[in-house]
């Protein structure tokens, strides 16, 4: 269960974010990332074995490399060499998805944009500005929710729930049943209280040489 939903997350990552798609490695994927002063370059290892990490690592030459994968904190450190930093973790979380039909919450506007298999949404106050935003990844049975963001001025007045349950909406109209995401500690509070729930940590890496 668990590979296959690291599997999905990072297909639809790379949809969404409108990089080549994973290419196949012997330790897992890897994602080529354009135009990211963070990252040039992403493995996702839908396993978690040290052989696979260690064999991942020392393919990597390139600096701002992450790797990714489903591991408890500590868990997975001394497998990779020097060079190699811990970034913050992640969550790797699933939801079946159910339409709830919910209203842009007062003084706001909501807009719903699909561009190819990518469907944004995008939240405005009334004076037009961007308040909040989130967008998924159609993959067959399967969307990513992914970027979701509500703008520090506009926090806790249920924005970011309306953005989540308008994507999940959208996407059951185009014949999706399964959400997936990776969240932040801060994204994963508001996704449980949506239903959504963690099916184990990503462990985050970066290649500083």
């Amino acid at each position: 269960m668990v590979e296959d939903l690291v599997r999905t997350w990072a297909a639809g990552w790379a949809v969404s974010r409108r990089t080549p798609p994973p290419v196949a490695q012997p330790w897992g994927l890897y994602v080529e990332v354009n135009g990211s002063p963070d990252e040039v370059g992403r493995h996702v290892l839908p396993r978690t074995e040290e052989t696979l990490v260690r064999d991942a690592a020392a393919s990597v030459t390139a600096p701002r490399t992450w790797m990714k994968m489903p591991a408890e904190p500590g868990e997975t450190d001394s497998w990779l060499p020097q060079g190699w930093a811990r970034e913050e973790d992640g969550h790797l979380m699933a939801v079946d998805l159910m339409a709830t039909y919910p209203t842009v919450p007062q003084g706001y506007a909501a807009d719903v944009e699909a561009v190819g298999a990518v469907t944004h949404v995008r939240v405005m106050d009334a004076a037009g500005e961007p308040a909040a935003q989130g967008q998924m990844a159609v993959l067959g049975e399967a969307v990513v929710v992914d970027r979701v963001v509500t703008e520090e001025a506009h926090r806790r007045r249920g924005l970011g729930a309306f953005v989540m349950r308008t994507l999940a909406d959208r996407a059951l109209e185009e014949g999706a049943v399964l959400g997936v995401l990776g969240a932040t500690d801060a994204g994963r509070a508001l996704y449980e209280t949506l239903g959504w729930k963690k099916h184990v940590t990503l462990a985050e890496y970066v290649y500083r040489p």
